[in-house]
């Protein structure tokens, strides 16, 4: 009797100590790809700043006619009520109006807002705006594309705060993936670029080119601007593979563009085997890697990048001492990964 007690007593024991831990692991819900990416930008925050003040916040974004900055724009919202600030989303009529952004800029910083934070279309046109904004105390917080910090020091003004991804690095990962895929047959490659001179536009230009030009084997045989605009992506694409008919592979700065390329060769009947990367992972890409119709995009959580930058502005206004930059991290979305990035926002 008293052996089977013990028996008994051991196995209860064991079933405490080592299987009650799994249970538990298993009952706990995977973190997602998103909530990663939003804890890896948190932790670069920390401490938090203090919540539900009611401060006004300006935000200014490049263009609405792009569905990333419709993204961004929701997700400022978004984060707006639920970190207990009113946020005001302001936009450029198109993705090459500097003007008109700088004037719309210029009419933010006659409200009373507490912090506005600012995308710009290319690195000069909103400087003056930004002075402007330091003059009235309004904390200047620099998302994305960067504003050119010589010139805005030059002009007496300064940033507050800068957050983004590292540009170049989304250009090495695109085009390290079409490297790996073409494999040691190599063969000709192109780059479809947005504006010239837009940070972004540069920094993914600069990514890419680095890993075509340092890799045996591949040749790029054209970088052509396509202004972020879907239409000119769409007959950049065509043009390219006229001009280029071996042309193994494109590397797109955007996915508007990366899809604006993939249905230009797909209705010239010139898609075949040939690669299309992206950059964004907007929703429209993630259905098209899915279907098989794009080969891959680099992503970045958009509703964690627009929370940061709210808290990255609470700060400024608090005082608390911050980074010099917050980067996003960066992840790479393909065929061959697509379904661990189907909840991905």
């Amino acid at each position: 009797m008293g052996h089977r007690k013990s028996f008994w007593v051991a196995a209860f024991l064991f079933s405490v100590v080592f299987l009650s831990p799994i249970f538990m692991a298993n009952a706990q819900q995977p973190v997602s790809k998103s909530q990663e990416m939003e804890e890896t930008l948190m932790k670069q925050l920390a401490p938090m700043p203090k919540l539900q003040t009611g401060d006004r916040i300006g935000v200014l974004v490049i263009t609405l006619a792009n569905p990333y900055w419709v993204g961004m724009k929701n997700a400022y919202e978004a984060a707006g009520k639920q970190f207990g600030v009113q946020v005001e989303v302001m936009a450029a009529p198109t993705e090459g109006d500097t003007k008109s952004q700088l004037e719309t800029l210029q009419a933010m910083v006659a409200k009373n807002y507490k912090a506005l934070i600012l995308s710009p279309i290319e690195p000069f046109n909103l400087v003056p705006g930004v002075v402007a904004a330091n003059k009235k105390g309004i904390k200047v917080i620099n998302l994305g594309p960067p504003i050119n910090l010589e010139s805005v020091e030059k002009a007496g003004g300064r940033i507050d705060g800068r957050i983004t991804v590292n540009f170049q690095e989304q250009g090495e990962k695109g085009a390290s993936y079409i490297a790996s895929r073409l494999g040691s047959e190599g063969g000709e490659v192109a780059i479809i670029q947005g504006i010239p001179g837009a940070g972004q536009s540069e920094g993914r230009t600069a990514g890419a080119r680095k890993i075509f030009e340092s890799t045996p084997g591949i040749k790029l045989v054209s970088v052509q601007p396509a202004n972020w605009d879907r239409n000119t992506a769409y007959n950049v694409a065509r043009n390219l593979v006229q001009a280029h008919p071996n042309l193994k592979a494109i590397f797109c700065c955007n996915d508007v563009m990366a899809l604006a390329a993939a249905d230009s060769l797909a209705a010239a009947a010139q898609r075949k085997d040939r690669i299309i990367v992206g950059v964004d992972f907007i929703p429209e890409a993630k259905e098209a890697i899915k279907a098989g119709k794009l080969d891959g995009s680099i992503a970045y959580s958009i509703p964690a990048y627009g929370k940061a930058a709210i808290i990255l502005a609470l700060k400024t206004i608090q005082g608390h001492e911050i980074p010099k930059a917050v980067y996003s991290p960066l992840a790479l979305v393909t065929r061959e990964n697509i379904d661990q990035y189907m909840d991905f926002q």
